[in-house]
């Protein structure tokens, strides 16, 4: 059965650089959390470190989650909204805000195993470039790689999900791409270290996200998580999921299933506008919905489909799924 988690900070207030404050009041963690165990299908949270969750309210935060009966699906350590992070936290320059994120890592790895959480998130914003001349790529991807493998190596128990993103904050991210995110798993030589993907950081990436979920599952199932929302492709707008690709989130559910992913379907939006609860309520409802449509019929039609290579006879069988038959 398909597991559905959300990121807390969907619940809340967002902001982008144009409205600092936000465009809402920032409610309590307690509401936020209660407020995703009441979407239908949401059984899991994923938290981010230092907003949502320290060594200091790891029990606390603990028992919330359970009183509601969710599940921590990943901590994701905040290496990217700290001044200290502004030049890169693992492939920093300066050897000491690099001993800092180790150190950062290493403590959100240490509050997952307390709360008995099986996952660390790692989306590293500020490592990368902005312009040419700037960046020793060879080096600084080193560091980052080996920042990496001394906190996995420590933590055997503990998955750790390399997530992925072109741009933004720097207009040049080291783990751009599945490909060269999935090299860098590989380069730490250690089998719980693997990638995350988000749709909407491949979309505008321009991948096809259904063919990196395979390229990542046929290299000892390296997909580790998904975050799921929407976009334009020419930028990160965190949209409700499904409301722009729809064809293309059919092919991402059958290979889902086709490669046996099994782990969490997790909501990353930002809805500045919309009701957070809301939108991510539509976008589980969607994805269940497609699971819906995606049975075991539909599964053999779709590899015949895709054994005949016939771009018409597949578009006949997408208008006959989801539109009304003239």
């Amino acid at each position: 059965m398909t597991k559905y988690s959300v990121i807390l900070g969907n619940l809340g207030n967002t902001n982008d650089r144009f409205l600092s404050t936000g465009y809402k009041d920032q409610p309590p963690k307690e509401e936020m959390i209660r407020k995703a165990a009441e979407i239908e299908g949401v059984s899991g949270i994923e938290l981010v470190g230092t907003w949502d969750i320290t060594p200091d309210n790891a029990d606390e935060m603990a028992s919330i989650l359970q009183k509601n009966g969710l599940t921590c699906v990943s901590i994701i350590p905040d290496l990217f909204s700290q001044k200290r992070w502004g030049n890169g936290s693992l492939s920093a320059k300066d050897p000491s805000i690099r001993s800092q994120a180790i150190d950062a890592t290493r403590e959100a790895a240490e509050t997952a195993r307390k709360v008995g959480c099986p996952m660390l998130n790692i989306w590293p914003g500020q490592d990368g470039y902005d312009y040419s001349l700037q960046a020793d790529f060879r080096t600084e991807r080193r560091w980052f790689t080996e920042g990496i493998r001394t906190v996995a190596a420590e933590y055997p128990d503990i998955r750790f999900a390399l997530e992925y993103k072109p741009k933004e904050p720097r207009t040049h991210s080291y783990l751009a791409r599945a490909a060269d995110t999935l090299l860098l798993a590989e380069d730490t030589g250690l089998d719980n270290v693997g990638v995350c993907i988000d749709v909407g950081h491949a979309l505008y990436a321009y991948e096809n996200v259904a063919e990196s979920i395979v390229i990542l599952q046929e290299r000892g199932e390296k997909l580790f998580h998904m975050h799921f929302n929407d976009n334009y492709r020419y930028w990160d707008d965190d949209m409700i999921v499904g409301s722009v690709h729809l064809v293309e989130y059919i092919e991402m559910i059958f290979w889902l299933r086709e490669t046996g992913y099994d782990g969490w379907y997790s909501m990353d939006q930002y809805p500045y506008r919309e009701d957070g609860a809301g939108a991510i309520d539509a976008s589980v409802q969607f994805l269940r919905s497609l699971e819906t449509l995606m049975d075991n019929a539909a599964m053999e039609e779709i590899r015949g489909l895709i054994r005949r290579g016939d771009a018409i006879e597949a578009s006949h069988w997408l208008r006959k799924k989801i539109l009304p038959q003239p």
